[in-house]
């Protein structure tokens, strides 16, 4: 099989490190061909701290998913996360020589190039430029400006900005581990493509990713993302809750919280107990499911309240702004037993579980298909679209007659084929981030 047949989604969390290879079928879904797994050492709340420990990590996983598919992994798109990722909106507009001429990609690539222009604070950069509502000499609520006339565009971006280290610490992972970075997204907008339907982001959806280090967020509305957070809490703080506060070791608060956890303490009876094996013969210890259920409930509560701050300071309660479709949950941690209720009780937004399965092929294994490969089925998925604009024929552009202004609806057609050749401001920013990290080796 070509290298161009098949694409590869490595998602470094903080808990796991999963690297599935896939293709698309015929009918637009995707077969998964392999997937390996390994425990994640050396990241902390998404963020590498160990790159010694991260590239033997990278390697157990990508090994397992090249035995999986019987195939050679080169390139990957990885994802990027971590508390150290924050989101601005910024506003920006540019004079336009001759207003009498069709706005093309040239005038919106100069629009966000500006904003890639500013002034960060030491030791970080922008990440993402993701361009929302256009404005053509003061008309309002464009989305595709492409093929209108006019001398100003103005337009209103969502801006997500990194640290730079932490950025050149995963190209450097990466590279080590033998593999080349073919791209690189951030992580709730990968979980989003996996989980959410175009319909959900239409009417307004927050998308809650809790991870083992991280949660993440992402608000969409009318189809464009609004809002990006990470809260660097996630399931690994309720294990340590559990372990400190049933003064046990850490593996056994990770097999308690799956296997009996719950989200509501409500739900369990006083004389419901599990016992644990005592260390080295040491007397078993006895822990009441309700104790158990209330250490779960106070963290998840002040990760909830967290994430719903988030939510309140997009605007959620302006009609403008009401999210209709209310809250989706993913990552490892959306499992938790009774967290859907609970969730609905303290945003009262209606809330479901996502699940990736509404992508994959019809004989694809459940267990891939669970919250928990969210995020790198969604890397795998943007792997895919770039193979995709990768083998797309030049001819297209190439056969293309020579601009020239045409009037009305002829205009607005030639502007939207266009607009579909377009490579994407994201993509663009990929390449330049491969250049610096390439420069900085």
């Amino acid at each position: 099989m070509e290298q161009a047949k098949y694409s590869v989604g490595l998602d470094i969390g903080t808990t796991k490190i999963v690297a599935i290879i896939g293709q698309e079928n015929e009918y637009g879904k995707i077969e998964i061909l392999g997937m390996g797994k390994s425990k994640s050492l050396g990241v902390h709340r998404g963020v590498v701290n160990n790159i010694t420990q991260t590239i033997e990590s990278i390697q157990i996983a990508v090994e397992q998913a090249e035995l999986d598919a019987g195939l050679k992994i080169g390139s990957v798109v990885v994802g990027i996360a971590g508390q150290h990722i924050r989101s601005l909106q910024h506003s920006d507009y540019i004079t336009r020589a001759d207003a009498e001429e069709v706005i093309n990609d040239n005038d919106l690539d100069k629009l966000c190039n500006q904003v890639y222009k500013l002034v960060m604070l030491p030791g970080e950069e922008i990440i993402h430029v993701l361009p929302q509502e256009y404005r053509v000499d003061g008309q309002a609520e464009i989305k595709h400006p492409m093929g209108m006339y006019g001398g100003r565009l103005e337009a209103n971006f969502h801006v997500v900005v990194g640290q730079v280290s932490s950025i050149k610490n995963i190209g450097r992972c990466i590279k080590s581990a033998g593999l080349q970075m073919g791209n690189i997204t951030l992580e709730p907008l990968a979980s989003a493509d996996a989980v959410l339907s175009q319909e959900e982001k239409e009417a307004g959806v927050a998308l809650i990713d809790i991870g083992g280090g991280t949660t993440d967020l992402a608000i969409f509305k009318d189809g464009i993302i609004r809002h990006t957070a990470v809260i660097p809490f996630g399931g690994n703080v309720i294990t340590e809750d559990i372990k400190e506060g049933c003064s046990i070791i850490e593996k056994q608060a990770e097999l308690l919280k799956i296997k009996f956890g719950s989200a509501w303490p409500g739900e369990n009876k006083d004389n419901e107990i599990v016992s644990i094996p005592g260390l080295r013969g040491r007397e078993p210890k006895e822990i009441t499911l309700k104790n158990l259920a209330k250490i779960i409930h106070a963290r998840v509560v002040e990760i909830i309240e967290q994430v719903y701050v988030e939510i309140k300071n997009y605007g959620h309660e302006e009609q403008k702004k009401k999210l209709i479709a209310g809250i989706v949950l993913t990552g490892g941690g959306s499992q938790l037993k009774h967290l859907k209720q609970l969730v609905e009780y303290i945003t009262g937004m209606d809330t479901r579980i996502g699940y990736p399965n509404e992508h994959l092929a019809g004989d694809t294994d459940d267990d891939i298909a669970s919250p928990v490969y969210a995020t790198a089925i969604g890397l795998l998925m943007k792997s895919i679209e770039t193979e995709h604009k990768k083998t797309q024929p030049e001819q297209i552009i190439e056969d293309t007659e020579p601009e020239k202004v045409v009037a009305g609806e002829e205009a607005t057609q030639k502007a939207d084929v266009r607009f579909g050749q377009r490579k994407s401001i994201f993509d663009k920013w990929s390449e330049k981030l491969k250049e610096f990290l390439d420069n900085a080796e």
